[in-house]
């Protein structure tokens, strides 16, 4: 086993693949997502949980709170326990283009706007909130320097 001090600099890490969040009625957050959010549902388990494509490669996952508190047997492995509590916040990437579409689109489904924020960096973000009170915010670029 080589120490720390054998080791230069950390590997790189590529991204954040999954995204995860707790929700008390699943059936009603899958709605949501699906049909507000329009993410495209790929693999889930009506009891337990439901994945996402949430683009570039990346994952949304959403679990019905507290039916992961038990290590999960896998293909190949186990899946340590994991649960969480309160009201999450999450960022999804949108064009500048459609900042006024999603706007008009959440709106027009009963999704109430709760604030908006222009950044120094020009980007823009708009907050409003799921069926479980997580904070969701579209975000367009020009809020990071990475983004």
């Amino acid at each position: 086993m080589k120490n720390e001090a054998e080791i230069p600099e950390a590997p790189a890490i590529n991204g954040v693949i999954e995204t995860i969040l707790y929700v008390d009625n699943l059936t009603k957050a899958v709605a949501f997502y699906r049909d507000v959010l329009g993410l495209d549902p790929m693999r889930g388990d009506p009891a337990r949980f439901q994945a996402f494509d949430s683009g570039a490669g990346r994952v949304l996952i959403l679990f019905r709170r507290g039916c992961t508190l038990a290590p999960t047997p896998v293909s190949g492995g186990v899946i340590p326990p994991h649960d969480g509590t309160g009201p999450h916040h999450l960022g999804l990437a949108i064009a500048a283009a459609d900042y006024e579409r999603w706007k008009t689109w959440l709106t027009a489904r009963g999704v109430a706007i709760e604030s908006e924020a222009t950044w120094e960096r020009g980007g823009k973000s708009l907050y409003f909130r799921d069926p479980d009170g997580h904070l969701l915010e579209l975000v367009t670029p020009g809020i990071w320097p990475i983004y």
